[in-house]
């Protein structure tokens, strides 16, 4: 397989809490939620034992994809799992989809001439974030205390010559950490004021974060408003800000991280209108397989030459730019900057 290029084989989607998704001629992905019609799509997290746990974390797990290649190799072992099978959104073959690194970003279609400044399925792209600042993983310049990134040292990624520093969404004041009683984050809280873990006045906050002025704030990712080309109105910002807001391991923290350096790298990539992914981490195999083929969950797990484990079962992204994808769409791969991290469980 290769790490650099591959093929969609199928799309899946479900609107309902099942295990497999149904495959579909096209799914329409939609930047800072998911697939368009996806039971998982949102700027929180939606799988249920997630929801359960914490409904307040940051949905890194918007798509799901999952390598052919798996199939082929249980199918030797008498296990029959066709594509969607498994849950996932998009099937890719030719694709080394576990070897690639935190923060890759894949655009999905053939390559087309960058359009002005259209961005299927988001709102405008201004530009290359300079001079904004990032450090640990949400929104430089408010005031966070009770820590947003739990345990976290520091997020080590540097967003185009710029900082994050650990907090929450700038502009508004954050106390205790995460946000008890809110059923979802589902908008960037522009200048709220929040205390002690709870949003004042709101039961939940739903909305998408596109049109929103984040105003006077820095927005997670290091895109400040206010500064040259920032892109705080990005939907993805909605992530970011949950992000903020949410008490996250070191596993989560990294990848938030990741998704801010994509989003001010995405900005810079010439306008690419091709639907984008940023890869966040891997999907954890869970009990479910087991009840879906019995048996089959062993074959998810691998020990690598170290006695490291190999979790198999795809990975997981959050949606940079919307648009339709399709099966027999390529698949082109971007790097991160800087030294390759591998993929955790997110």
């Amino acid at each position: 397989m290769s790490d650099t290029s591959g093929t969609v084989v199928a799309v899946s989607r479900n609107d309902a809490y099942t295990f497999t998704k149904p495959t579909r001629d096209e799914i329409v992905l939609v930047a800072g939620l998911g697939v368009e019609g996806d039971i998982h799509a949102g700027i929180t997290v939606r799988h249920r034992g997630r929801v359960a746990a914490d409904p307040t974390q940051p949905n890194l797990r918007q798509v799901h994809l999952i390598q052919a290649e798996l199939f082929d190799e249980v199918a030797g072992k008498g296990f029959d799992v066709p594509a969607g099978g498994l849950g996932e959104n998009v099937t890719t073959r030719g694709l080394d989809l576990l070897g690639l690194p935190r923060g890759t970003i894949l655009r999905f279609g053939p390559e087309k001439q960058a359009a002005g400044s259209a961005v299927a399925g988001s709102a405008a792209l201004e530009s290359a974030v300079a001079g904004s600042a990032v450090a640990g993983g949400a929104v430089a310049g408010s005031a966070v205390a009770g820590g947003a990134v739990a345990g976290s040292a520091a997020l080590e990624s540097a967003v185009a010559g710029s900082a994050v520093a650990g907090g929450a969404v700038a502009g508004s004041a954050v106390a205790g950490g995460a946000v008890a009683g809110s059923a979802a984050l589902e908008s960037a809280v522009a200048g709220s004021a929040v205390a002690g873990g709870a949003v004042a006045g709101s039961a939940a906050l739903e909305s998408a974060v596109a049109g929103s002025a984040m105003a006077g704030s820095a927005a997670a990712g290091g895109v400040t408003a206010g500064s040259p080309g920032a892109v705080a109105d990005h939907p993805v910002q909605g992530v970011l800000a949950a992000a903020g807001m949410a008490r996250l391991d070191e596993a989560a923290a990294r990848a938030v991280a990741a998704v801010a350096e994509a989003l001010a790298r995405d900005a810079e990539a010439d306008r690419d209108p091709r639907p984008a992914v940023v890869v966040t981490g891997l999907r954890n195999p869970c009990a479910q397989i087991n009840r879906y083929r019995a048996g089959l969950l062993k074959e998810m797990v691998a020990q690598d030459a170290g006695g490291a484990l190999v979790r198999k079962a795809g990975v997981m992204g959050v949606v940079l730019r919307g648009g339709a994808i399709r099966a027999g769409d390529p698949v082109a791969v971007e790097f991160p900057p800087g030294p390759r991290e591998p993929l955790e469980r997110v």
